[in-house]
C-alpha cells in the first residue's frame, strides 16, 4: 500500500470501490473531474457509424430566471452540437433552477414557452435531439416535465414526473416512449428513479435507452449520496439498456443545487463516464445501440412465471410512439 492510501477515507472505499481509490491515489478524488471510468475493450467504439449514437448528459447551474437560464442551456446545445452529440439532456426543470416555494405563486407560463421555443429552434439549426428539463402548465395545473425534441426540432412529445417530491407540480398520467435520434427511448424524472416498474415497462415496450434528468438532493444530504448512485445503474442493469443521468450540480460556493455525478451507464451496469460533483460540462459517450438488448426486460415480460401476465398488463399502459 503506498503512502497516499492513509488519507482515503473508508467510506470514500465503500462507496466508490477500486476506482475511487485509484482516483483519490491520483490526487483526483470523486469532487473532481471523474472523466473516463470504464477501460474494457468490449466497450470501445472506434468510430461513428450505422448503430452508433453519441449521447451526453449536461451538467449545469440554472436559476429561477428563465430567460437566463434558456441561454445557458442553447449555449450548451451549440457546445455538444459541435462535439458531434446527437442526443443532450438536462437536469430536471433546467429552465427555472427547479425554483420552488413561493416561485410558482408568479411563475409565467408564456416565459416557459418562449424558452422551449428558442430550445427547439435551436435543435432544427443544429441538428441535435435535446431533453430538456421544463415546466408546462393544464389549466391551472403545472407539471414537472421533460420536453422531447427530435433531429430537426421535431417535437416527439412530453414526460410528466410520475412520483413527486415537490408540492408544486401535478403527478403525470403517461408513460411514454419516443423514437430519438432513431432509438426507442423512455424518461424518468429525479425521485421516479426510486420506482423500477418506471423503466421496467418502458423497457419491456421496447426502449433502448432511458433518460434520466434530475435535481437531487445536494451534498448536506451526503447518507443519499450512496443510493444516488446505485439506483440509475440498477435501472440500466436489471432491463439491459443504457440510462443517461443529466444532474445538477453542487454550487462549489454555496453548495447550493444538487450533487452532479452525472454519468452514462452501460447495458451490463458499468458507467462510462462521470462528472464531479462541482463540473459544469458535457458528460458523453458514444454507444453500440445493439448493446442495449433488453434482455433482463425481455425475460422479465417473456418468461413464463407467476409475474408474466401482470407484467404483460403493465406493458399495455406504456403509449410507444411508431
Amino acid at each position: 500500500m503506498n503512502s497516499h492510501t492513509s488519507n482515503i477515507s473508508r467510506r470514500t472505499l465503500l462507496a466508490g470501490g477500486t476506482l475511487a481509490w485509484v482516483g483519490a491515489t491520483a490526487g483526483k478524488d470523486r469532487s473532481g473531474r471523474a472523466a473516463v471510468r470504464t477501460s474494457f475493450a468490449r466497450h470501445k467504439v472506434d468510430a461513428k457509424g450505422d448503430g452508433i449514437l453519441r449521447i451526453a448528459a449536461c451538467q449545469i447551474l440554472t436559476g429561477p430566471d428563465v430567460g437566463k437560464s434558456t441561454e445557458t442551456v442553447l449555449t450548451w446545445i451549440e457546445t455538444a452540437a459541435a462535439d458531434g452529440v446527437d442526443v443532450v439532456a438536462f437536469p430536471e426543470a433546467c429552465l427555472c433552477g427547479y425554483a420552488g416555494g413561493d416561485y410558482w405563486k408568479t411563475a409565467r407560463p408564456e416565459d416557459f414557452r418562449e424558452g422551449e421555443a428558442r430550445v427547439i429552434e435551436a435543435a432544427k439549426r443544429f441538428h441535435i435531439a435535446v431533453v430538456l428539463g421544463t415546466v408546462h402548465w393544464e389549466s391551472k395545473s403545472i407539471f414537472n416535465d421533460v420536453l422531447v425534441i427530435d433531429k430537426g426540432g421535431v417535437v416527439r412529445g412530453r414526460y410528466s414526473k410520475t412520483h413527486l417530491a415537490e408540492s408544486w407540480s401535478t403527478p403525470g398520467r403517461v408513460l411514454p416512449v419516443y423514437e430519438v435520434a432513431g432509438v426507442k427511448s423512455c424518461f424518468i424524472i429525479c425521485h421516479d428513479v426510486r420506482y423500477p416498474e418506471l423503466v421496467r415497462l418502458p423497457a419491456g415496450a421496447g426502449a433502448q435507452i432511458c433518460y434520466f434528468c434530475s435535481h437531487e438532493s445536494g451534498l448536506d444530504k451526503e447518507y443519499k449520496l450512496s443510493a444516488y448512485q446505485a439506483m440509475p445503474i440498477a435501472r440500466a442493469t436489471e432491463n439491459g439498456i443504457f440510462c443517461v443521468m443529466a444532474n445538477a450540480p453542487a454550487d462549489p460556493q454555496t453548495l447550493a443545487g444538487s450533487h452532479g455525478n452525472s454519468k452514462i451507464i452501460h447495458p451490463d451496469g458499468n458507467v462510462l463516464v462521470e462528472a464531479g460533483y462541482f463540473e459544469q460540462r458535457l458528460v458523453a459517450a458514444d454507444i453500440r445501440i445493439r448493446d442495449a438488448s433488453r434482455s433482463v426486460a425481455r425475460r422479465a415480460v417473456n418468461d413464463p412465471t407467476i409475474l408474466k401476465d401482470w407484467l404483460a398488463r403493465g406493458t399495455q399502459i406504456v403509449q410507444v410512439q411508431e
